[in-house]
């Protein structure tokens, strides 16, 4: 698994969110380059499908949804809809458990001064969904919470 690289990060508000606000609908979008190995995150109200690659497909989606009197970080990785074979699938759907602390490790650290006015949700469940045509892959996970993915990324960069 790739290491969280801080300077590797860049982080775009659209506007009207804010690195403070809002909670609700408050929607995640990174991305990366398999060259450089950057990082990209919009945070916006809607995800930014400018970003997305239609082809490869392996961008990572979140937002903040209200459920039973908590909010949980919800995201969804798309594996396959049949465009892929099994065989394929399951490469895709390892690469994504492999890379997903990294993601969220950027997603919670590049968005670390919202939590500055919500800390509450420091402590929230995060679910990511892996979308797959085959149910093996088909599946929704628990990835912690943002305070693990936050403490860790504040500790690697202090090395």
């Amino acid at each position: 698994m790739s290491k969280f690289n801080p300077s590797k990060l860049s982080v775009t508000f659209l506007p009207p969110v804010t690195p403070f606000k809002p909670v609700d609908e408050r929607k995640y979008t990174l991305t990366h380059s398999d060259e450089t190995g950057e990082l990209f995150l919009t945070v916006g109200y809607c995800f930014d499908m400018s970003a997305i690659k239609p082809k490869f497909r392996d961008e990572v989606l979140a937002e903040w949804i209200p459920r039973m009197g908590q909010y949980i970080l919800k995201g969804k990785v798309y594996v396959s809809g049949g465009e892929f074979d099994e065989q394929y699938s399951k490469i895709r759907f390892m690469i994504f458990q492999r890379e997903l602390k990294l993601a969220l490790t950027a997603m919670i650290y590049g968005d670390r001064a919202f939590y500055q006015n919500y800390p509450w949700l420091l402590d929230s469940p995060i679910y990511i969904q892996f979308e797959s045509n085959f149910p093996q892959y088909n599946q929704l996970l628990y990835y912690g919470t943002p305070r693990q993915f936050l403490n860790e990324a504040l500790q690697e960069s202090v090395t």
